[in-house]
């Protein structure tokens, strides 16, 4: 039986409005549709962009019946969502966000500092 997923694309977009373009863990801001334009307004390389590129991350996950929808979707870069699926341990969605602010504190993180635009 195939598993049809419902798209991420309009829900990922209303949490990257609703979240100001900052990634819901690291707080950094990310891009949706212009890397170049992006790298050029913070003076980052396109390799350093594409760390920043937003995604959907499922608060609660498809694989734990978490759906693909505006409550349960939020916009992370690539980097933090790419992290939060590679631990061993699996984390909720705040423990995981005060562990990368612990790392970023101690500059452990993605070293990505982008003041904001003013």
């Amino acid at each position: 039986m195939l598993n049809h997923r419902k798209s991420l694309t309009r829900p990922r977009t209303l949490a990257y409005t609703r979240q100001s373009g900052r990634c819901f863990y690291c707080g950094t801001p990310m891009w949706q549709d212009n890397p170049k334009q992006f790298a050029s307004n913070h003076k980052l390389s396109l390799k350093q962009v594409k760390l920043l590129k937003c995604t959907g991350e499922h608060l609660t996950a498809h694989s734990d019946g978490g759906e693909a929808s505006i409550s349960n979707i939020v916009a992370a870069c690539w980097f933090c969502n790419n992290r939060r699926h590679k631990t061993a341990k699996s984390r909720t969605p705040e423990s995981y966000r005060k562990h990368v602010h612990k790392r970023m504190a101690k500059g452990h993180w993605h070293q990505l500092k982008i003041p904001p635009i003013r």
